[in-house]
Formats: C-alpha cells, structure tokens, sequence
C-alpha cells in the first residue's frame, strides 16, 4: 500500500472507496475524486472526474465535517462495570446490536506512555452524534448494563436543601449571553478516572452540542471554596480583575485576551466575546470570580479529585442546548453523590424580567407512540406490553395507555435528549428487537413518485449532450479564495457581488464561487501531467448577494467548459456553444436578420479576463426577452500566468437558468 492510501484514516479510505469516491492510483499527495454521476453510468469513457484535491484538504474537511464522536474508555474498567470480559468480537456485536460501534481495541497496539506508565488498553468506541448521553464512560456503561438488563432504570431526583443556593441574573447579561443555568452535585466521591472523565465529558459537550463553546459553556467549581448567593453580570474588560485557572498572576479582562491570544487551547475561544463592550462573568456573595465565561474559571474555585461538592453553571445563547447540557453533567454522574442519583438544583433569579426558575429540571418528558406505527416500520406484529418491556432495555419507561389499545405512554428520561418523535422511539424499539431479527421483506407501500426539478432536468440534458461532443465533466468545490473569485480573473470585487464566509478556515475558502471559472482552471493546473488537449465541463451552481430576498442570496445555476491545449481552442469552445444552442433549439441569429422564434447572437466583449479583440458576449431573444446570458473567449495571459498554465485556455460560460 502506498504512503498516500496509508495517510488517509481508515473509516474515511473505506468510505470513500466503497463509495467509488476516490482513486488511490494517484500520488503526490493529492487524491482524484470521482464521483460516477447517474448520466454516466452508461458512457465509462466520461466518468465525472473532480479536480484532485489536496490530501491537507482532504482531511481538514473530513475532520471539519461533524461525524460521530469518538469516546476512548479503559477495556478493563468498562468489563468490570459489565460483569464480564468480552472478547473483541463479542464486544463488537453488543455495540452494533446497541446501535452504537466498536471503532478500535488497542490491546495489541503500541499504547502511548502517561506518567512513565503505559496506558491501559483503550476501547475506541463511536456513538450518534446526537446521543449525548454517550459522551462519557459513564454513560456508556449504565446504558449498556440497562441494556443488557443488569441495571434497573435510575431515579433522579432533586433534593430540597433548606437554602439554596442562588444564581442573580443582571439584565446587562442579555448583551452578550443571556442564559444560565446551575447545579450541585454534593458529597461526591471521585478518583483520578472519574475525574477525569468528569473533564472529558465538559470537552466533549463543549465541541459536539455546544459548537466550540459558542452556544453554551460549562464552569465547574469546589462549592468549599466560594460562598453564595452568586450573580451573573456583564461588565467593562476593564472592570473584571481575577487569577486565571492554573495561574499566579492576577489581570483584567483585556490582559486576559491578550496573555491567551497564541493560547493553543484557549486562543479559539477568544472571538466570542473579544469585540463586545461587556464580558460575562460570576461572581460570588465575597465578589470572588468564579469564571469568564466562555473563556475559563478563576483559579480560586478550580476542582480536584479532593473535591466532594461540585458548583455546575452553565452559560448560553440558547436555552434549550442550555437545559440539555445541564442534564448530561449531573445525570452522568450524581451515580458518584453521596446517595446515588441526587441532584441539589440551583434557583435562578432575573431581577429585570421578575422571572425565578430551578435547575435542572430532570423530570421526564412523556410522548406517546402508536402501536400500529411501530409495527408498520418495524414489519413486527408486537403487543403493546411487548414494546413496553423492549422500550425498557432502551432506558424508557413506558405502559400501554387506558384509553386506546393501539397507544403507548412513553415517559422520556432526561438523559435522552435524542428522542423527538415516535420515530425515534420506533428506532429504540427496533434496536432492542434486534436489527438482525428483523423480517427481511419488499416494502408493501410504494416509495414516493416523485420526478427531477425542472432546472436539474435541463442541466441533465447539457451534461449529457456536452460529455458526448468528448467533454469530461468535473465537479470542484464550491467555496474558493477572494483572489481566485475575482483577482486571479482580473476582476474587481463590488462588495455586492459574492457570498463572504464570516470566519473561514483557510484562505482557499473565503467566498461561495460567482463563476465556474476557478474551479475548472485549478483543475486543469492539478492535472498538468496530463496529456493535452484537456476538455472539461462543469453544470453547477454559483452564488450572488441578494439583499431583496429573505435568505440574502441566490443560486444560479450555469454551465461552464474549458479548452486546454498547445492551441487556443477557441473555435472548438465556439462549436461546444453552437451545438449546446442547437439542441435547445435556440438557432443563431446573424447581424441584420429578424429574430423568429428563440435564437442567439454574439457581440463584442471587451472584459478583461479575455485576450483584448478575442472575446464575445452571448445574448439569447426567448418569447421576445433580449438578455445576456454568458461570454466565452481566450483567457488573459496574467489569468494563465495567475494559474501556473503555460499553454492557452478558451473558456465557455453561460447561465442555464435563461433556457427554463
């Protein structure tokens, strides 16, 4: 296997090959897509050939792309939670038959050293991105034991303290993170791998659900060590002057920023509240900082595996994520309190809108799901008492209702955040079934009948038309740099014109593309070692400001092909253009006749993206309407030049959208 195939991660190679999305044939590290388009399957002489893309890139976007999330977990520590050792195997077919999967098992890899020490074997297991309540080794092996039926459904329950504890909202807050929320897990026992899990758990929700932290971010403190009642206020950079976790020296909010600019960890997060005028922060009743949300915790409140009274705040831009990440901390692990599964809530006071709530509300949702629905999806024929005793072993509580035989109440615990709808309690059903247990059979309802846009239909029928003129399609990226959307063509940027990404990643992803141009003529640079000459065409969408609509923008859709050759091309791009209109039936209208019916005629074009005196404008008469549709010509050689392309290039654009 070369070292291209060996460099891409192995859950992403199978994926792709199986899904003949890439060829590994290529080397120097870049990799062909191909993505054999349903036009094609029948002309495999002109599969749909993108443009090779740059392994770097390729990982970043799988990477940036969400996929399920990963949890590593001690092999020993979960069988011993399981009541028994399992072999690989066997482990693996409990997580698929639970609908989750076993990624890896390091027992025979080479295990990194911590503390001069070997890691212990790792069970790499993936989860649904939506099933929170996985994130943690906890979570996984209640869940499983629930499973498996060796652990009762647990009770939450909240605790009535005879004061508590208080979290005073300022009105300032609502500038800059308007919500909060608390929770105290009191008389808890940790060790170093619960404690540890208790941090991991807190970065994962803040990279899944929380979005780097942008929506929602969690601070926990030794409740010893603070005193309340707390308030949470927005105040002046200035005016915040705190220790920083793990810190010694004292500093206000800009200080702050300015010490975690180039922070490896913290440095990400700083854009979230870097440009407001006021910064989040809690205090307690001595005026103590507990934390700058999102940013860290003061020193004086840190945690650690001594700690036995936990302060969970939680703050956020939105309630809901707000409510659900409160649940996923103290769910997971008030099993580790003092009396297992209790929670003390925290009362949440907003003096400027009079509004008092208590955190976390862990009461159970109910829903309700039709017997026959479940069924019908599952091809089963169950009792409602049987849904009920499989929805057990999902966690659920559930019972058949008194008032009709075809429904079931379902009482949703707060640690299922996932659950919606009763398809999601149907998809419970069927996992605890057994997928592999269920009948095999042709679907007895008929799929939907449904047929293609109008505007995909007609771009079917260019595709289809221009790959057997001998033209190869290919399909770029969408997204591309500010200087290949407009400097690299000799065009000059408006302001108006392009969709602008607010934060991109990298400078090659800076705007949503307003011509098909770019992506063709990087194709034809990353292919270079091929022979000439190279025909390609891309149909696809381009994007434009568009401040009368709702959205802001449009699509439209165009047709873009490119000659490249130790000649220009031009009249092989001009008769690509004659036959495209001949088979939309739009005939060319020569200078001085009348238009009669659809037709087309070309004017001079002076753009300086062509070669001065060798471009044309293309402009169509359909039902009487003149308009401009697209140009084609020879490129510049500073746009050649721009590209790394030695030999002249005749490109060919058009909006489709005119034909409809």
């Amino acid at each position: 296997m070369d070292t291209f195939s060996r460099s891409i991660p192995r859950q992403l190679k199978s994926t792709l090959i199986n899904s003949r999305l890439i060829d590994l044939s290529q080397r120097g590290g870049s990799v062909a897509v191909v993505a054999c388009g349903q036009n094609f399957h029948q002309r495999k002489s002109h599969p749909r050939l993108c443009a090779p893309i740059p392994l770097g890139l390729l990982l970043e976007f799988y990477f940036a792309t969400p996929t399920m999330p990963t949890i590593s977990v001690d092999k020993a520590a979960l069988f011993k939670e399981l009541g028994r050792e399992y072999t690989t195997e066997e482990f693996d077919e409990l997580c698929f038959e639970f609908g989750i999967e076993l990624d890896e098992d390091t027992t025979n890899s080479d295990r990194p050293i911590v503390d001069g020490k070997q890691e212990p074997p790792q069970l790499k297991i993936e989860i649904p991105a939506n099933r929170y309540d996985l994130l943690c080794f906890e979570g996984i092996a209640l869940m499983l034991n629930i499973f498996l039926g060796r652990n009762p459904l647990p009770e939450y329950k909240l605790t009535q303290p005879a004061q508590m504890e208080r979290i005073i909202v300022k009105e300032d807050t609502t500038k800059i993170r308007p919500y909060v929320a608390g929770a105290i897990l009191r008389n808890i026992k940790f060790d170093q791998a619960r404690y540890a899990s208790f941090i991991a758990l807190q970065d994962k929700l803040h990279q899944n659900l929380a979005r780097q932290r942008t929506l929602v971010s969690i601070g926990t403190h030794d409740l010893d060590t603070v005193k309340g009642p707390f308030t949470y206020e927005a105040l002046s950079p200035k005016d915040i002057k705190f220790t920083p976790l793990n810190q010694t020296q004292e500093m206000d909010g800009e200080e702050l920023m300015n010490f975690y600019e180039k922070h490896q960890q913290l440095g990400k997060y700083l854009h979230i509240v870097r440009d407001s005028p006021v910064y989040p922060v809690i205090y307690d009743s001595n005026r103590t900082v507990c934390s700058l949300p999102p940013i860290i915790n003061g020193d004086h409140s840190k945690i650690s595996p001594n700690t036995t009274n936990v302060l969970i705040e939680i703050t956020a831009l939105d309630k809901t994520k707000l409510d659900i990440v409160n649940k996923m901390m103290v769910t997971m692990f008030s099993q580790y309190t003092l009396e297992p599964f209790t929670i003390e809530p925290v009362q949440i006071v907003s003096e400027h809108n009079k509004e008092t709530r208590v955190t976390p509300d862990i009461a159970p949702r109910t829903a309700q799901a039709e017997v026959s629905y479940i069924n019908q999806c599952c091809g089963l024929s169950l009792s409602p008492a049987e849904i009920c005793t499989l929805l057990t072993k999902m966690a659920f509580r559930a019972k058949p209702s008194t008032t009709s035989l075809d429904i079931i109440n379902v009482e949703i615990p707060p640690t299922r955040a996932d659950v919606l709808h009763q398809c999601d309690i149907m998809e419970d059903v069927a996992i605890a079934y057994g997928f592999n247990s269920l009948p095999r059979a042709f679907p007895n309802i008929s799929g939907t009948v449904a047929q293609p846009l109008p505007i995909n239909k007609l771009s079917d029928i260019v595709r289809v038309e221009t790959a057997m003129a001998g033209w190869s399609e290919v399909l770029p990226l969408i997204l591309c740099s500010h200087d290949e959307n407009f400097g690299w063509l000799n065009r000059e940027d408006d302001g108006n014109t392009a969709v602008k990404l607010a934060n991109p990643k990298t400078l090659e992803f800076q705007v949503v593309r307003t011509s098909l141009l770019p992506g063709l003529l990087k194709t034809i640079r990353e292919n270079k070692h091929h022979s000439v000459p190279m025909k390609i065409f891309e149909v696809s969408d381009v994007a434009f400001k568009d401040l009368s609509l709702e959205r802001k923008s449009r699509n439209e859709r165009h047709f873009a092909a490119a000659f490249y050759g130790k000649t220009s091309g031009f009249e092989v791009v001009h008769g690509l253009l004659d036959r495209i209109m001949a088979m939309l039936k739009t005939n060319f209208l020569a200078e001085g006749e009348t238009p009669t019916g659809d037709s087309y005629y070309l004017k001079k074009l002076d753009d300086p993206t062509y070669f001065p005196g060798h471009s044309a404008s293309i402009h169509v008469i359909i039902d009487g309407k003149d308009q401009a549709i697209g140009s084609f010509g020879i490129l510049h050689p500073t746009v050649l030049e721009k590209y790394e392309l030695k030999y002249p290039v005749s490109t060919l654009e058009l909006n489709v959208e005119a034909f409809m």
